[in-house]
């Protein structure tokens, strides 16, 4: 991991990196070196002749006399108080640039500790590779960049120290996020899953793993008809996190759950073979509520999590669920598996009852929340980089907005139309796993709705596009996992810690 710190002295690293904007009425470049004054008489000319624009994503690297690097990161259009988001993604794009590179200095413009922050998330962010299973190739990668060093005036106060330590176990557990994900699924199996997480460490966090001998016998029909086709059987993993502060004052408890479907072939309802290798993401939801568990318990916020990840591995096979076969989710009620690839709805229905009976027994859950890479029509909705959110609770989902703006992840609300609830009926059963295929997103959201009691605030959040970026790198987001949605959630716990 990227080692990050704070300075206020002079520049001690070989590498400078500073913003670059355009002015939108006078067109000119402008440099923003933040607090730190540089000449930059003779460089704006030359930027102008070498056709910088000063966009997002923008890279120009310059040799120099002061420094021997200077680095220019694309900020767009220059603004006298540039948005977190913004320096997020300059910051990531310029340490993605510095591999190989063992430090470097950034100068960026900031006003605020959410500002200044979010220039050490982007950089430790965009500080990431995942080299683990190359071989021969592994001598010829770049090393990310080693250490980062932040300029600001703020350096020594105590609150700047708090959003850099902030930042680094945010950027740390995105990362573990990220690397799950990467795991090849030979490697990554619902048992391997939960043996990293089994002895964790922090302080108030608890580790519970439900076998499949155990989910049979309790009733969690839903992971069992998902994960009995295949020959590594599935688990439920139950992080719990409780503060020291919970005995001293009535805190809020919130429970988390991740569609953690370690490898999804379609299991009967086999998917083409084209794009099927990106199946192994679709485990993202889990790792994000897990590792954003562990986040809370590191910062040690006075909020209570459950977090619940339902792993399973969705495979063809002669003990596989059939297209008809019915299944009876924890609690009771029963549902004709008509797709077997609408897999990640079975898993969900079993954890979101389960997460609300023992939140019952823990006095009440204030929320719940799921996390998942749920749909294909969520990525036609909304694309690769927006997330959808569905509720029963108009409050719980714009506070949770309010978050996600704050910690720069993309969402966007989506209903829950009543009308597409009928086309879940089943004949058979109480109901049926698939319905109408126009508005399949809000159908998948429809069908979990059916597993949460009216009365409990509820989030649905579908991150099927945005949770494994198969184009380019961008900003701060590397190629392959994203670790999306944790940096919302472990938002939305502060807020509510402060309540």
């Amino acid at each position: 991991m990227t080692t990050i710190r704070l300075t206020e002295n002079k520049v001690v690293t070989d590498i400078l990196v500073v913003g670059l904007a355009r002015n939108s009425k006078s067109k000119k470049l402008e440099i923003e070196s933040g607090d730190i004054k540089l000449d930059v008489n003779e460089l704006l000319p030359a930027l102008e002749d070498m056709g910088a624009t000063g966009a997002s994503d923008e890279i120009i690297k310059l040799p120099g006399a002061t420094y021997k690097l200077l680095v220019l990161s694309g900020l767009g259009e220059s603004s006298v108080n540039y948005s977190a988001e913004t320096l997020r993604r300059s910051a990531g794009a310029a340490a993605r640039s510095l591999a190989g590179a063992k430090s470097a200095t950034f100068a960026l413009p900031h006003s605020s500790k959410s500002e200044l922050a979010a220039i050490a998330e982007g950089a430790l962010l965009g500080a990431y590779a995942f080299d683990e299973f190359r071989g021969t190739s592994k001598s010829e990668r770049k090393a990310v960049l080693a250490a980062v060093t932040i300029f600001a005036k703020s350096a020594n106060s105590a609150e700047s120290k708090a959003a850099i330590k902030r930042a680094s176990i945010v950027a740390t557990n995105t990362h573990i996020v990220r690397d799950l994900i990467n795991t090849p699924p030979s490697h990554l199996t619902p048992e391997s899953f939960c043996a990293r997480f089994k002895k964790i460490g922090v302080a108030g966090l608890k580790v519970e793993i439900f076998t499949d001998v155990q989910l049979k016998a309790e009733g969690f029909g839903g992971i069992i008809g998902v994960g009995q086709g295949s020959a590594n059987p599935p688990r439920l993993l139950h992080l719990s996190y409780t503060p020291k502060s919970a005995s001293a004052k009535k805190i809020k408890r919130y429970a988390f759950i991740g569609k953690g479907i370690t490898f999804d072939t379609g299991g009967l309802a086999l998917k083409p073979a084209q794009g099927m290798e990106a199946m192994k993401s679709d485990m993202s939801g889990a790792a994000a509520v897990i590792a954003a568990a562990i986040a809370i318990a590191e910062l040690k916020l006075p909020i209570a999590i459950d977090a619940w990840a339902p792993l399973a591995e969705n495979m063809p096979s002669d003990t596989a669920t059939r297209p008809s076969d019915i299944i009876t989710i924890y609690g009771g009620k029963t549902v004709e598996v008509l797709n077997p690839d609408a897999e990640g709805r079975l898993v969900l229905a079993d954890a979101l009852m389960k997460a609300a009976e023992v939140g019952a027994k823990a006095g009440g859950l204030d929320g719940i929340i799921d996390v998942a890479t749920l749909t294909g029509a969520q990525v036609v909705a909304l694309g690769t980089r927006t997330s959808a959110v569905m509720t029963n609770n108009e409050k719980l989902r714009e506070e949770f907005l309010v978050a996600a703006e704050k910690s720069g992840e993309q969402f966007w609300p989506m209903p829950l139309p009543e009308e597409l609830r009928a086309s879940l009926d089943s004949p058979v059963a109480d109901i049926a796993n698939i319905g109408d295929r126009m508005g399949g997103m809000l159908v998948a959201g429809l069908f979990l709705k059916e597993f949460v009691a009216a009365e409990l605030p509820w989030l649905h959040l579908d991150i099927a596009g945005p949770a494994y970026n198969e184009g380019k790198a961008h900003g701060y987001t590397s190629v392959g996992g994203t670790g999306v949605s944790l940096r919302a959630l472990v938002t939305f716990a502060e807020s509510k810690s402060e309540l």
